[in-house]
C-alpha cells in the first residue's frame, strides 16, 4: 500500500499521515509510474479534509492505472479524530520522472482530455489571445510544481500548481468567460487540470509544445504595483542593517496574522493593514518603521498615515530581512489590533480543534447539497462511456 498526500508541500510537511508521499494533485498521473511500479499496490490518497484526495483519486481512475485506488474518507482531520499521530515534518518526495514514465503518463493524460473536449492551441493561437484580452481576460497558468516554475516559465505566464488551482479557482481566476490557457513541459499536468477546469464551466485550453523555441523567464514576476497611487508622498526606506541598529524603532508588520505568527521581525508589533489608523494610538512613542512580506503593502501604508504619523518602511519588507541573515521570532508577541484577519483552518486553533474539524467536515460534506440547491452551478458531470 502507498498513500499520497495531494495537497501542496508545505501542507503535507506541516502536518500528514505517517509514511505518506507528498505528490501534489496534478502530479499524480505525471508521476504514478515511478510511484507505483507494480498493479496489485494498493493506493490511497488522502489531503486535508475531502476534496483534493477525491479529485486526485478519481483522476488516477479516470487515466486508466490498473491499481486499486480509493480516497481517505475525512483525510488528516478523521485520521486525528480517530486518535492516530499526525506528524509533522514530513518531507517524502515522488522521485524524478523517467522518459518511460513520461510516455505512459502522456497516453494516459491524452486519453482524459480527450473524453471532456480540452482543447490544444498553438502559439500563434496564444499570441492571438493576448492582442485579444482587452476585450476578453486571458490567464496563462503554469501548472508545473513551484520549483519547475521558478527555473524558468513562459515569459507572462503565472503559477498556479495543477492540484491546488482546481480546488482554490478564486485564488486565480477571478473573471468568468475568461480565457483560460494552461501550461507545462511535457502536457501531461496541464491536460489534467484542464479536463477539471472545463467540467467546471471553464473554457481551459493546453499550450501544445509551451516551451519549444522560447527563451524562458526564471524567478518569480515582481508584483504589479502601478494600478494605485499612493494616498500621500513617497514614504522613506530603511535598509535591513540600519533598522537593526535602530534600538529605538517601533516596528509595525502588516502581513496577514498567519504569516506574523510564523515569524516576524523580533520586537515587532502586529496590526491589520485595513486599520492602521485605530491602531497607531496603541503603539508606543518612537520611530515608526513598517514592514509586510515585501515591503509593497508596508509602502502604502506608509504613504497613508504620513500626515498623521511620519513612518519609514523596511526596503524589501521582511523577505529581505530573511535574505540578509536576521533573525525572526515566531508567535503573538505585540499585538495592537485584534489578529481576526484571516480564518484560522481547525488545525491552526488554538483550542477546540476538534469541534472545528467536525465542523468543517460536515459542511464539506453539505457541499453536495449546496451545488444541488444552486441554480447557477456550472459543473458537468463526466460523459458515460459507451
Amino acid at each position: 500500500m502507498v498513500v499520497f498526500d495531494s495537497r501542496s508541500y508545505e501542507e503535507y510537511h506541516s502536518n500528514s499521515i505517517p509514511g505518506a508521499i507528498s505528490v501534489p494533485g496534478a502530479e499524480l498521473v505525471y508521476r504514478f509510474t515511478e510511484l507505483v511500479p507494480t498493479p496489485d499496490t494498493f493506493v490511497v490518497v488522502n489531503c486535508g479534509g475531502r476534496t483534493r484526495s477525491i479529485i486526485g483519486a478519481q483522476s488516477l481512475i479516470e487515466a486508466g492505472v490498473p491499481n486499486r485506488v480509493v480516497s481517505l474518507k475525512d483525510g488528516t482531520m478523521a485520521w486525528h479524530l480517530a486518535g492516530f499521530d499526525v506528524v509533522g515534518g514530513a518531507d517524502r518526495r515522488a522521485p524524478a520522472v523517467t522518459a518511460q514514465g513520461v510516455a505512459a503518463a502522456r497516453r494516459r493524460a491524452e486519453a482524459v482530455a480527450r473524453r471532456y473536449g480540452v482543447p490544444v492551441i498553438d502559439h500563434a493561437t496564444l499570441a492571438q489571445w493576448r492582442d485579444e484580452a482587452e476585450r476578453r481576460t486571458l490567464y496563462v497558468l503554469d501548472v508545473r510544481d513551484p520549483a519547475e516554475y521558478r527555473t524558468g516559465h513562459l515569459p507572462g505566464s503565472l503559477m498556479a500548481p495543477g492540484g491546488q488551482l482546481v480546488q482554490e479557482t478564486d485564488s486565480w481566476l477571478g473573471v468568468w468567460g475568461a480565457r483560460v490557457v494552461l501550461v507545462d513541459d511535457t502536457g501531461v499536468r496541464a491536460r489534467m487540470t484542464a479536463s477539471w477546469l472545463r467540467r467546471m464551466g471553464w473554457d481551459a485550453a493546453v499550450l501544445d509544445n509551451a516551451f519549444a523555441g522560447v527563451v524562458l523567464e526564471t524567478g518569480e514576476p515582481a508584483p504589479d504595483t502601478g494600478g494605485f497611487a499612493l494616498a500621500g508622498p513617497e514614504p522613506a526606506m530603511i535598509s535591513a542593517a540600519e533598522l537593526r541598529a535602530n534600538a529605538r524603532a517601533v516596528i509595525v508588520d502588516l502581513a496577514q496574522s498567519r504569516r506574523y505568527r510564523q515569524g516576524h521581525l523580533p520586537g515587532a508589533w502586529f496590526a491589520v493593514r485595513a486599520r492602521l489608523p485605530q491602531a497607531l494610538d496603541r503603539l508606543p512613542a518612537g520611530e515608526l518603521v513598517l514592514t509586510s512580506e515585501d515591503g509593497v503593502i508596508a509602502r502604502f501604508a506608509a504613504a497613508e498615515i504620513g500626515a498623521r504619523r511620519p513612518a519609514r518602511v523596511l526596503d524589501g519588507g521582511t523577505a529581505a530581512w530573511q535574505k540578509a541573515g536576521l533573525p525572526l521570532e515566531a508567535g503573538m508577541s505585540r499585538v495592537a489590533d485584534e489578529p481576526d484577519d484571516v480564518a484560522l483552518s481547525a488545525r491552526e486553533r488554538p483550542a477546540d480543534r476538534e469541534r472545528y474539524m467536525r465542523e468543517y467536515l460536515a459542511w464539506e460534506v453539505d457541499l453536495v447539497n449546496q451545488v444541488a440547491r444552486d441554480s447557477d452551478c456550472r459543473f458537468r458531470l463526466a460523459p458515460v462511456n459507451g
